[in-house]
């Protein structure tokens, strides 16, 4: 049976980002994930603060080794997982546009940083005392003062390197743009099946809009997912040769607003489930059936408390009546 979750872009106070984590067990979602997104409220004191507060859910946060060393993050989710009593797991993905820019750290070599972090995160939970050498990282005499762990580890990205990865060696790919996921599924599958026939679970995350002004709020974020795209997502979208290179071009130089013209109604239709209630509840039984979804998240981020309430219980009766 699919499982549910939710993401949260701490766009709002850290109260309501743990009272909406809260609010999520008792609907009866399965996960919890919240975003890492560097000058919000943090990540770790607000799962912390949601561990002690909860007793089912699953929670993690969705992090990169950019803005934190692959072992202080190890040390992190191995005190999240002790807190929970074992409900803890973690989104590794490149580093996005939105968080890095305004911090002057370049996104050098994404699949590198990825691929450390994961390796770092597994030696230092095994428990034992690590020495290991990375492309962009490295451990001496490293050990974890809170014993071993046995963490789930997802990978989200929409680079074919990072997806392959997801499929040799993670425990989840995530992705998150509806038109692209058949391809992008097609990558990971393909990198599972050479590494031995793997099965990393399969996950999407996406908005569930059932009105049209949550069909319209995306435009606030989707100018920075179209910039850290490849070629092959933004044809998904209907992009033709010189859309592609206006986004390359607002990507170099760090100016979502002069994408604003691209993003047309269109776009935004395809880029995620939305409609009626009735209609979105058919398209995500389709969604799962078609693309043998174990799991699908959907975004928590409007800055007001009551309106991310109700669509918590919106959402979930959508996703429950599209169970077979």
């Amino acid at each position: 049976m699919t499982r549910f979750g939710i993401h949260i872009v701490p766009l709002m106070p850290a109260d309501a980002v743990v009272e909406i984590a809260v609010a999520a067990e008792k609907i009866g979602y399965d996960y919890c994930l919240v975003a890492d997104e560097g000058f919000h409220p943090d990540v770790y004191a607000c799962l912390g603060a949601v561990a002690r507060e909860t007793e089912r859910i699953r929670i993690g946060p969705a992090t990169n080794g950019y803005t934190r060393h692959p072992a202080v993050t190890a040390a992190a989710v191995a005190t999240l997982d002790q807190l929970s009593g074992g409900r803890a797991f973690v989104t590794l993905l490149a580093g996005g546009s939105m968080v890095l820019n305004p911090m002057g750290i370049p996104r050098d070599r994404p699949y590198r940083v990825v691929r450390d972090t994961l390796e770092v995160l597994r030696a230092l939970w095994s428990g034992e005392t690590i020495d290991w050498e990375g492309e962009r990282h490295s451990l001496r005499g490293a050990q974890l003062g809170t014993g071993s762990h046995d963490i789930p580890v997802w990978i989200t990205s929409r680079g074919p390197l990072l997806l392959g990865l997801a499929g040799r060696s993670a425990d989840g790919a995530l992705m998150t743009v509806k038109p692209d996921l058949e391809a992008a599924l097609g990558i990971v599958e393909e990198a599972a099946d050479k590494a031995g026939g793997r099965s990393p679970e399969r996950i999407y995350l996406g908005r569930v809009s059932y009105t049209p002004e949550m069909v319209d709020e995306q435009r606030r974020t989707i100018a920075y997912v179209l910039m850290d795209s490849p070629e092959r997502v933004l044809h998904s979208l209907g992009f033709d040769a010189d859309a592609v290179r206006r986004v390359a071009e607002a990507a170099v130089s760090h100016d979502p607003e002069s994408l604003t013209d691209l993003i047309t109604d269109d776009v935004l239709h395809q880029y995620q489930i939305n409609g009626t209630p009735a209609e979105c509840t058919d398209q995500v039984a389709a969604l799962v059936s078609e693309h043998r979804l174990d799991t699908l998240f959907v975004d928590v981020l409007s800055p007001d408390l009551e309106e991310n309430l109700e669509l918590l219980h919106v959402t979930h009766q959508i996703l429950s009546d599209s169970r077979p």
